[in-house]
């Protein structure tokens, strides 16, 4: 929407977010083709790991697609897509390592990740009413609905925001467990690493683009009551 000068203020964030995904999806495949020397599946690390913490009860599922694992905390289950759940690579055992730690988060008490699934409902709501309220409001010159278009906008921001130390904070558990665990050698934790980091750095792109989208929508809004 809006493709107006303005536009060149969320250029830099949408170029970065096209790096995130093209370095996540470059970095994952680079190291599901190289076989760990544990020789382990996502799956059996998933379960070892939470085991180890007392996690018996969260279970480790199977799931289509790639790149779609997840950890469900109102189930409390881990999914994995077929490319981790079976495979023994480097990615794999990262991956699934990771979403354990979600778990283990939930479990702990986390507060990042309680805070941003409290905020998820909302977040929701925002990312989809934002901008058509914002372009109601914009187009027929009523500011309140450009306002409550950006305070929803606002709520999503802040839920990406929230992201950030949940995911940084479940790969640094995530790394523990499997070095400790034995599950990767030392030369195969730096390789794991570059995985999430890549992963990572998604979320931060995704940051940008909602921070800088915020900023233009702001931007308008003051050239609108004018």
């Amino acid at each position: 929407m809006f493709y107006d000068p303005t536009f060149i203020l969320v250029l830099p964030a949408l170029l970065l977010a096209m790096y995130a995904q093209f370095k996540v999806k470059s970095t994952f495949s680079r190291y599901l083709q190289e076989r760990s020397q544990a020789g382990l599946t996502g799956a059996q690390v998933a379960r070892e790991i939470l085991n180890a913490n007392g996690l018996h009860n969260v279970s480790v599922e199977r799931i289509g697609g790639q790149l779609t694992d997840h950890y469900d905390p109102r189930s409390g289950t881990v999914r994995l897509s077929s490319h981790v759940y079976d495979g023994t690579s480097v990615a794999a055992v990262g991956v699934a390592a990771h979403e354990v730690g979600h778990a283990v988060q939930h479990a702990r008490g986390y507060v990042p990740l309680g805070l941003r699934t409290s905020l998820f409902p909302v977040a929701s709501i925002g990312s989809q009413m934002a901008f058509p309220l914002f372009m109601l409001g914009f187009l027929f010159s009523v500011d309140m609905l450009m306002l409550v278009g950006i305070w929803f906008f606002i709520a999503a921001l802040g839920f990406q925001l929230i992201t950030l130390p949940v995911e940084f904070n479940a790969s640094k558990r995530a790394l523990a467990a499997l070095q400790s665990g034995g599950y990767l050698s030392k030369a195969e934790v730096p390789k794991a690493k570059a995985v999430l980091s890549a992963a990572a750095l998604t979320y931060v792109a995704a940051v940008a683009v909602a921070a800088s989208q915020l900023i233009r929508l702001l931007f308008l809004r003051g050239q609108r009551r004018r």
